[in-house]
């Protein structure tokens, strides 16, 4: 937990504050019962009146004091506790946007949220009680202890006996609960991804009528973590009962040793009500350390969960040897595999000039986003090195790498806000003149117009977009930027033919010459690259220019006769 303790030291002096007030007012409360005593065997079966004011004024002077304390201590609690899991959220955001993408899609999208929001609200509320009553609770427990040891020793061995019996509850409640509670925000990840996945796609659904069979698979898995909560909630549950049964057993002896030592003439009553007061506080205060417990411990797993966010090494491997390239762009023996499954790309050897225009051709599934993929080091090479202008790409910083490429991806991202805002993703200090001549490359001028100009308003996920209209603002994002590399991940699939060739047309007509990459399943979209590459199951079927490849290539070929065929239906 060094790296979330880390995290309070901009509060140190509010996080020493806070329980500092709160002892200042347990100490009060511990001096009511003293009070109390004087009055019954002074004032009341003494006779003097004045003791009766007196200390009753005291103890309405001490009990606004005490008030005074306890409020700025919640204070400077709360404002520890929210400034702390402030701290931690921007900091578990951030280590995520800085993850390699092979890191947040082991750990999934669900998980990355429950993380941040319900793990981080729940070490928030633990941190705030534990201000509050982590020292405050002990203290009024141990003083009333010695209080009790003071007024008479022998029934304060009833403190004691009490005290380590509730000691020994919580212990045990706390070491059974403590590993459930991981299990359980676990298991709350499983709801979250399935939640998300099916209001994400929740018109596919509707679409085959799946809604009773989502809604069912949904209830089991709410179920199943309802019941795992239950359990674990049943035996949390027994702390109260537990403490308040052991502490009752208590009083009972407690009055009764009382009792004689009162015949005895040991104590007076006054001494015995005392007594029992510094019980009830030691009840009060054990049942707020059982509870506090129990936030405590779901608030350690919680904080176990983000801590192994934290830790996680979110750097690139920063690597590179003597290796030269005489290339813009060269794959050298390039595989790739993710995790430990095979091979996504094997053997990749493919040489690119500055300037020139390549496309990425091959069936679902070949690689071809794979291979694109790696220039940006959105993955890194398993076996083999790419080379980008002449270096090994693993010895740039990732930020170096992609400030010379603009990618468009396969699913276009829009966010919501204006049009002004999503393009300017590109390229921040874009002026007016800058995002209109993006826009027009990307001929998605009519899309800007009709949505009111760049100040537009686009809706979260683009839902009033359609899908070509998303393609092209992504591209036109792509373009503000000028990159010196433009990839294309086959985002001209929702645009017809016509509009396809247009944007392939503006591309070539920039004035700054990008290295452009297509990647499509289109060979019309390919047909004009100085050179195509040709992806089966991962591997490099063919190199070479449309005419070559239509001769030379049966993949290449049998591609372009089967969409000519499509192309004539």
């Amino acid at each position: 937990m060094k790296i979330l303790a880390s995290k309070l030291k901009r509060y140190r002096a509010a996080a020493f504050l806070a329980p500092t007030f709160k002892l200042l007012e347990a100490a009060l409360e511990l001096l009511i019962p003293l009070f109390v005593s004087d009055i019954i065997d002074r004032g009341i079966n003494g006779g003097v009146k004045e003791v009766v004011y007196i200390d009753a004024a005291i103890m309405v002077a001490l009990g606004l004091l005490g008030l005074g304390f306890s409020v700025v201590g919640q204070y400077f609690s709360a404002k520890t506790a929210t400034g702390f899991s402030a701290e931690v959220r921007k900091s578990v955001y951030d280590k995520l946007l800085a993850y390699p993408p092979e890191t947040t899609d082991k750990m999934g999208v669900s998980a990355m949220i429950t993380r941040m929001t319900s793990d981080v609200s729940r070490m928030q509320t633990g941190i705030n009680l534990a201000l509050r009553l982590l020292l405050r609770s002990p203290f009024v427990v141990f003083g009333a202890l010695v209080a009790a040891m003071i007024i008479d020793l022998k029934a304060a061995l009833v403190f004691a006996a009490i005290i380590l019996v509730l000691g020994i509850i919580v212990g045990l409640i706390m070491g059974a609960t403590l590993p459930k509670y991981v299990e359980a925000q676990r298991r709350l990840d499983d709801v979250s991804l399935s939640a998300r996945e099916n209001l994400t796609g929740v018109r596919v659904i509707r679409a085959f009528g799946a809604e009773d069979d989502e809604i069912k698979e949904y209830r089991k898995k709410t179920a199943a973590l309802e019941k795992f909560q239950n359990f674990t909630g049943r035996i949390s549950a027994l702390l109260n009962p537990l403490t308040l049964t052991a502490v009752n057993f208590a009083v009972i002896l407690l009055l009764y040793v009382g009792a004689i030592r009162v015949n005895a003439g040991a104590l007076s009553q006054g001494q015995v009500v005392a007594l029992y007061d510094y019980m009830s506080q030691i009840l009060i205060e054990l049942v707020k350390l059982a509870n506090l417990a129990v936030t405590v411990s779901k608030a350690l797993a919680c904080g176990r969960r983000v801590e192994e966010v934290l830790e996680k090494d979110s750097s690139y491997v920063k690597a590179g040897g003597d290796e030269k390239s005489d290339s813009f762009i060269e794959f050298r023996n390039v595989s790739l595999r993710y995790g430990d499954g095979g091979n996504s790309l094997s053997d990749i050897n493919l040489s690119i000039e500055k300037g020139q225009t390549i496309g990425v051709i091959g069936g679902t599934g070949s690689g071809k986003t794979s291979l694109v993929s790696l220039i940006p080091r959105f993955y890194d090479a398993s076996e083999g090195t790419l080379f980008i202008d002449g270096k090994d790409v693993r010895s740039y910083d990732v930020a170096d790498v992609r400030e010379k490429v603009g990618i468009v991806l396969q699913r276009p991202a829009v966010f919501s806000g204006t049009i002004r805002s999503n393009v300017l993703l590109g390229k921040p200090d874009a002026d007016e003149e800058e995002i209109w001549q993006a826009i027009d490359a990307a001929q998605a001028r009519d899309v800007a117009e009709a949505k009111g100009g760049l100040d537009g308003e686009i809706a979260q996920r683009g839902k009033n977009l359609s899908g070509g209209q998303k393609q092209r603002l992504c591209i036109a994002r792509a373009l503000v930027k000028k990159p010196e590399i433009l990839i294309l991940d086959d985002s001209s699939s929702a645009l017809d033919y016509a509009t396809d060739l247009r944007l392939r047309r503006a591309i070539k007509a920039l004035d700054y010459s990008p290295t452009v990459i297509i990647v499509s399943q289109r060979a019309s979209s390919v047909a004009g690259a100085d050179k195509i590459i040709v992806l089966d199951e991962g591997r490099a079927v063919g190199i070479g220019t449309d005419e070559q490849l239509s001769s030379s290539c049966e993949v290449y070929a049998e591609i372009k006769r089967s969409q000519q065929k499509e192309s004539g239906l």
